[in-house]
């Protein structure tokens, strides 16, 4: 799963504006930080977040949105 995250990562840097670049590199640093411990929640849904809305600017050239809009929910297997 990791190889294919940063295999998309390395095909954004040509095909995404900057913003959404930096945004992909600032989760990468967060990720590499903190060394497979869990991120701050907060820092955590900022870092995605960025990402979510620096894609939607490139789409729709604005949104009044911030990352808070954007939750993630975990979905659980049931047995």
């Amino acid at each position: 799963m990791k190889r294919k995250f940063l295999e998309e990562q390395y095909r954004s840097w040509l095909y995404c504006s900057d913003d959404v670049v930096k945004a992909i590199n600032e989760m990468v640093r967060l990720v590499i930080t903190l060394r497979g411990q869990v991120p701050d929640p907060e820092k955590g849904k900022k870092a995605v977040g960025s990402i979510v809305l620096a894609m939607r600017k490139d789409l729709l050239g604005k949104t009044e949105l911030d990352y808070s809009d954007f939750v993630y929910t975990d979905v659980i297997k049931s047995k």
